[in-house]
């Protein structure tokens, strides 16, 4: 099967595939829900939006950023509805402004509805800025969650914040790779994935009536096989281009 057809054939599992089991599941717990159904069919219409958007980057479409902008503002919205606030603050603060510099970014190399971005690799020196960057930024932020966590109990290390402060670093330089176009985003993408399936399944455990966490783990292991095929698309898409 060549590279052109497996995309095809890729890209239609996932927006297949996650239409029918978000339809599934929302239908299940609209069922069992009393309340919360008008937020559960947001969530659920969100993540479909979620889904084309990240297929959209995956294959370097610029159309990614239009969905993007739906998918950031209601998935921030549900964060803030689940008390969620620092997850809240980054895709309504960060994220949602970042969409549009991502669409001016790759339209200024040369991405339009019918081609592709022109994708690039980060060089040795910009490894290093960014990595530290990263290391600066997670301290920062793990200082400032473990101070605000009044739950956790005090150690050497509040785990809790720590994770949280490794996924918000995570999310913060992927969205700027991403919207600057630069193949290393996937990496940050796939950590991030994983942190936030494993983020919705303890909200279960803590809140067995939560109305939206199923749909949210669907979505986001959906994003991780995708963010996985990213990586793929995105390193031949930018081979041999550094800047």
């Amino acid at each position: 099967m060549n590279d052109k057809k497996f995309n095809k054939w890729f890209n239609t599992f996932i927006l297949v595939g996650m239409a029918v089991v978000t339809v599934v599941v929302t239908a299940i717990k609209f069922q069992d829900t009393d309340s919360g159904r008008a937020m559960l069919l947001i969530s659920a219409f969100g993540s479909l939006m979620g889904v084309l958007c990240t297929v959209l980057a995956a294959n370097g479409r610029i159309l990614t950023f239009l969905f993007g902008i739906l998918d950031v503002s209601i998935y921030g919205v549900m964060c803030l509805i689940g008390t969620k606030y620092g997850n809240a603050a980054l895709h309504l603060l960060y994220f949602l402004p970042m969409q549009f510099v991502g669409y001016f970014q790759w339209k200024n190399r040369g991405a339009h509805e019918e081609k592709k971005v022109q994708a690039r690799r980060l060089s040795g020196k910009q490894w290093l800025l960014y990595g530290g960057i990263f290391l600066v930024g997670l301290v920062a932020a793990y200082f400032i969650l473990a101070a605000l966590d009044k739950k956790e109990a005090a150690g050497v290390i509040k785990w809790v914040a720590m994770a949280d402060a490794f996924s918000m670093m995570c999310n913060i330089l992927g969205q700027y790779l991403l919207s600057t176009a630069y193949m290393e985003q996937w990496y940050f993408w796939i950590l991030v994935n994983i942190s936030t399936i494993i983020m919705w399944v303890l909200t279960i455990r803590q809140e067995p009536d939560s109305a939206f966490a199923h749909i949210y783990i669907v979505k986001y292991s959906f994003y991780l096989l995708n963010s996985l095929n990213g990586l793929r698309i995105w390193y031949n898409l930018s081979r041999g281009e550094t800047a």
